[in-house]
């Protein structure tokens, strides 16, 4: 049975209702429904409601005290293959399916969502480096600090060829969604041990300290402060489609105002779940246009 399965099966207890299911039935946000389905059945999980009040503080305090580490020794540990060889093995062994679903998922459509910005952008020509796993392999090749690299990178190049070119970006009359992925993502199923149990928001929260011993601080710097793009990213997005009426849930705050490393791990599910978001939203408005109907 399937996570949407889970849902569209619940019985509804007008005494007891409960709260996941009223979430994944409502419609306001646009949301893939088995994504949503994976993301909240992972949030009902025991993992998140026992454990994370107990590791979440934790993972903040070896997140304050590996800042006072690198203050000493800067560049002691630093590897970003060691990282990602540790979070490949963690991805494995302790995080549950859904999990690391949700977090494949996200190198996808941020790739997909980067390119569709591109593509709507007369006159601009980027080299993109998409990011597409299918399974965990491809964590092991650096994929997490890759992400960020492609962020910045794709963020730098636009607006330099915009400045040099003197373009703006506005609104297209017909969207090209070349990019945009409108059939099931491709994910092979993920690791279904006994082991597997941790759900996502307690798995990026242990990975954040973990992230930030094995990385300079600068590095670190860099990567949590990539999640202030996503206002970037957003208002790109809705000046191509002339509208932000369903983009109002984006919001780690912003881009000009960087945050304090010690919410990362928080502010990383909201930066995944705006890229749901998002690309629900530019797939909705592609199966409107392959209709004919308005955008």
């Amino acid at each position: 049975m399937s996570e949407a399965d889970y849902f569209r099966n619940m019985a509804h207890d007008r005494n007891d209702p409960n709260p996941f299911l009223a979430i994944y039935l409502d419609q306001s946000i646009p949301f893939n429904e088995e994504a949503k389905a994976a993301y909240l059945k992972d949030c009902s999980s025991r993992s998140r409601q026992f454990l994370l009040p107990l590791l979440r503080p934790l993972a903040r305090l070896m997140i304050i005290l590996l800042q006072i580490y690198k203050i000493i020794v800067p560049k002691a540990l630093t590897s970003s293959r060691l990282l990602h060889r540790v979070l490949y093995w963690g991805m494995k062994t302790f995080v549950s399916p859904s999990a690391n679903y949700m977090i494949l998922r996200h190198f996808y459509l941020g790739s997909e969502v980067l390119q569709f910005i591109r593509d709507n952008v007369p006159g601009v020509n980027i080299t993109m480096n998409p990011l597409k796993p299918t399974n965990l392999e491809p964590v092991k090749d650096d994929l997490f600090l890759i992400h960020d690299l492609n962020l910045y990178n794709f963020v730098i190049n636009l607006n330099k060829e915009l400045r040099e070119n003197k373009l703006e970006v506005t609104k297209q009359e017909r969207l090209n969604f070349a990019a945009i992925s409108s059939i099931p993502i491709p994910i092979e199923p993920m690791p279904k041990r006994w082991t597997n149990f941790v759900d996502l928001t307690t798995a990026i929260e242990c990975f954040t300290p973990v992230y930030q011993l094995f990385l300079t601080d600068n590095d670190f710097w860099r990567a949590t402060n990539s999640l202030q793009l996503d206002e970037t990213i957003g208002i790109l997005a809705s000046k191509i489609i002339g509208s932000n009426d369903r983009l109002a849930l984006i919001n780690n705050k912003h881009p000009m105002v960087p945050l304090t490393t010690l919410r990362a791990g928080f502010r990383l599910v909201l930066h995944g779940l705006a890229t749901e978001q998002l690309h629900a939203l530019l797939v909705e408005l592609k199966n409107k246009q392959e209709l004919g109907l308005p955008v």
